[in-house]
């Protein structure tokens, strides 16, 4: 494998790294084969040089600060990762290609890309044509959780239903009117990456010992998980494991060299929320033919607002273009309407809770008697990692468990977990390139595979360094009158020349240099910092007008709401 950048950038070294890590883990002997260039920008024609770069311009420091009310980095390279994992993806789906008779050579894929593709559900929402409300914010208010028990012990609840959440808060003795008020902030972060609680229920919180939150979640079916100190992933987590099903079977035959890379392939999906919907939305945009499997009525989600026709933009944003079938899996004749799916079929695809499968005889056992061939993929909370009774697997918990929460966030600030949704897009990263992984394996064995991944594997996969950083004054997003802007390199290693731009003593003291900068706007400062040597681009706080910026153009589609469009290019 080859791995290219243009020669004038510094490359996202990150990115490559991942990509490197996880074609090693296809055993794969003909990477070099293809080649697979990653850079910073694509084809946005921004001028971007590293991961806050990034992060600033493409909205994650909007959607990640949104708790807070204000444009916050990311501690670690996440948009570089997630570059990653595309890297991998592309590589892998143009050696199955080859194999299957096509002949891409490279692929191209960059970080900008990889950001814009975690804001996918985000920037639906903010685009949605029905919709006039603003883009939600913590300014007015506490904008996440923040639980705290009274023995010190930082902590993260989660309930997807109403019922264990007021159970729990019963429990405890809250106040009834805090419960039911809280019930819909904390049940629409998912989708919001905001949180707004009544200050009552931290209260009742800090006044308990974390052993008697603990088992009042337990008794209420609530799962609750104390948020780790330490920033280190997990080890000995990889990032996802192929199992070999009995049989074999012939692959599908490839479609000409100008067809996607999983053209001809068929996938069946029976997901919800994230996670399960995103992967299954990418190996669409790698050319498979994906059939959902919904409930009768279709999957409730479709409803949530905003909508865009009849349909959530934020549903629709992961999963327009599939095939949907409804089917009861709670009956016999839905459970076999499944079957007869997959009989057709190359990949199944699920993020049910464990043991769900099992209960409903449709594990891979199940349906690989069905169709030998089979990839079936499932796209857990936590794997096997925490036992066959684990706590509920949602993005959450998972980053306060895995030390992502902790490493988020600097040095000096407490460990909470981003309210963006972070491990659900990687997690669902993760399994479509375990799927493609299980694909590539497969066509080299004819026999099918099982391929798991988990949240928790996702959270482990983002680098970071084993103590958390401490960030100086120009680490976070510079606040003028009007917008923010994100200093580059230069204003770390020559503080002074900030201070020049402001017309303030080298020494100026840091509080009195904001009040300056607040005292201008973000256009008047710019030219300013760009005569005093310091490079600064403007910090997006608007994913609407994000959407309508003619320079992300090549990288998103605009209709009825923004989507990223497809974040490769072969050749």
């Amino acid at each position: 494998m080859t791995l290219a950048v243009p020669p004038a950038r510094t490359g996202p070294d990150v990115a490559r790294r991942v990509a490197g890590r996880l074609l090693a883990l296809t055993g794969a002997p003909d990477t070099a084969a293809v080649t697979c260039a990653v850079d910073w920008s694509g084809p946005l024609d921004l001028a971007l040089s590293g991961e806050r770069d990034v992060q600033a311009a493409c909205g994650l420091m909007h959607v990640h600060g949104r708790a807070a009310g204000r444009p916050t980095p990311l501690a670690v390279d996440y948009a570089s990762t997630v570059a990653g994992v595309l890297a991998a993806q592309g590589v892998t789906a143009a050696l199955i290609a080859r194999t299957r008779g096509a002949r891409p050579a490279a692929v191209r894929t960059s970080v900008a890309q990889a950001a814009l593709l975690a804001l996918t559900q985000y920037l639906a929402a903010a685009t949605a044509e029905e919709d006039g409300t603003p883009e939600p914010s913590g300014a007015d208010g506490p904008g996440a959780p923040g639980f705290v028990s009274r023995d010190g012990v930082r902590l993260e609840l989660e309930a997807l239903d109403a019922e264990p959440w007021i159970a729990f808060w019963r429990r405890l003795g809250a106040p009834p009117d805090a419960v039911r008020r809280g019930w819909r902030a904390f049940q629409g972060r998912f989708a919001t990456a905001v949180s707004p609680l009544p200050p009552a229920l931290a209260a009742t919180v800090r006044g308990l010992p974390f052993t008697v939150l603990r088992a009042a979640a337990d008794a209420a079916g609530a799962s609750l998980l104390a948020v780790r100190e330490d920033p280190a992933p997990p080890a000995g987590v990889p990032p996802w494991t192929l199992a070999p099903l009995p049989g074999g079977g012939a692959p599908r035959p490839a479609g000409p060299d100008t067809a996607p890379p999983l053209d001809g392939l068929r996938v069946v999906e029976s997901t919800r929320r994230v996670q399960g919907p995103l992967a299954g939305h990418l190996l669409r945009l790698l050319g498979a033919e994906v059939v959902r499997v919904e409930p009768p009525g279709a999957d409730p989600m479709r409803g949530i607002p905003p909508l865009t026709g009849d349909c959530s933009a934020r549903f629709a944003a992961l999963n327009a273009g599939k095939t949907v079938v409804e089917a009861d899996l709670t009956t016999g004749s839905g459970r076999a309407r499944v079957r007869e799916l997959v009989r057709g079929a190359d990949v199944f695809l699920h993020n049910w809770a464990p043991g769900k499968a099992a209960a409903l005889r449709l594990d891979a056992g199940d349906l690989g008697r069905v169709r030998p061939s089979l990839v079936y993929a499932w796209a857990s909370g936590w794997g096997e990692a925490l036992g066959p009774r684990p706590p509920l697997g949602t993005d959450y918990l998972v980053q306060a468990h895995s030390g992502l929460a902790a490493a988020l966030r600097p040095a000096g600030e407490a460990p909470t977990p981003s309210l963006m949704t972070l491990t659900d897009v990687l997690g669902g990263l993760l399994s479509a390139q375990a799927v493609l992984a299980a694909l590539l394996e497969r066509l080299r064995s004819g026999q099918g595979r099982r391929a798991d991944s988990s949240l928790y594997s996702a959270a482990a996969l983002v680098p970071r360094p084993r103590h958390r950083v401490h960030w100086g004054p120009y680490d976070r997003p510079l606040a003028t009158g009007e917008g923010h802007l994100w200093l580059g390199p230069e204003a770390r290693a020559h503080p002074e020349r900030v201070a020049r731009a402001l017309g303030a003593p080298a020494t100026g003291d840091p509080d009195a240099l904001a009040a300056r900068a607040r005292a201008l706007t973000a256009g008047a400062l710019l030219p300013r910092l760009a005569a005093a040597g310091v490079s600064a681009l403007p910090v997006c706080t608007d994913l609407a007008a994000l959407a309508r910026d003619p320079r992300l153009a090549p990288a998103l589609h605009t209709g009825a709401y923004a989507a990223p469009r497809t974040p490769w290019e072969f050749a």
